[in-house]
């Protein structure tokens, strides 16, 4: 798949799951592009658990399933109606999960480039789940990253080091269809934004040139 392709046709998949499993060699090549990221001081602060437990996803999901009642107790009325309409993880629906985590001490304590930036470590674990999520795409994979939860429940469930910091959850797997849209777009929740209203020039608050601005606003991939 071309790389703009991926980039217009990938998607946070939470429902379309199916439970074929995905063969080793797939597996390999997603984890593989995750860990040609860059990285800072290129410390590659990132491991890549692969969970395929169900008792394990069952705790996981658990811990989900209770921050999403705390995040809908949140919602207004309108919003929580539309919130009740949208899965947020596909944990047990898929036959593998991925949890990407960042070891600031790996390569430490002087990782060059980081000094003056130390949260430059957890952005390239960041970029290794970006690599990951583009391979997916181009094999026909959905991935979706699960946001709702307690990233210190899960780093017990999962056995991470206290000093291991867990950076994102995902699900994989082979999906019926891709949706055209994102599906938080789909159900209501939220649009893209015109991309010229977030392109300054020169500093912050400053509009591009208006022949800038129509070739922005004219661009698809």
């Amino acid at each position: 798949m071309d790389l703009y392709e991926a980039i217009k046709r990938r998607r946070d998949i939470r429902s379309t799951f199916k439970s074929n499993p995905i063969p080793d060699d797939v597996l390999a090549r997603i984890l593989m592009a995750g860990h040609l990221a860059p990285s800072v001081g290129f410390s590659q602060p990132w491991n890549f658990i692969v969970i395929r437990d169900i008792d394990v996803r069952k705790k996981i999901l658990e811990e989900v399933l209770r921050q999403r009642e705390e995040f809908a107790k949140r919602l207004d009325e309108d919003r929580r109606k539309i919130f009740e309409k949208i899965k947020i993880e596909g944990i047990l629906d898929t036959p593998l999960n991925i949890a990407v985590t960042c070891d600031p001490s790996r390569f430490g304590p002087n990782v060059l480039g980081r000094h003056t930036m130390p949260e430059t470590c957890e952005y390239s674990s960041v970029l290794a789940v970006g690599n990951m999520w583009l391979a997916a795409r181009a094999e026909g994979i959905g991935m979706g990253w699960v946001s709702f939860m307690e990233k210190e429940t899960v780093k017990t469930i999962l056995k991470i080091p206290h000093d291991v910091k867990l950076i994102a959850y995902l699900c994989l797997g082979y999906v019926t269809h891709f949706p055209e849209v994102p599906e938080l777009e789909e159900k209501g929740w939220n649009s893209r934004l015109p991309i010229s209203e977030l392109v300054f020039l020169n500093q912050w608050g400053s509009k591009v040139e208006e022949k800038f601005k129509k070739v922005l606003d004219s661009t698809k991939l």
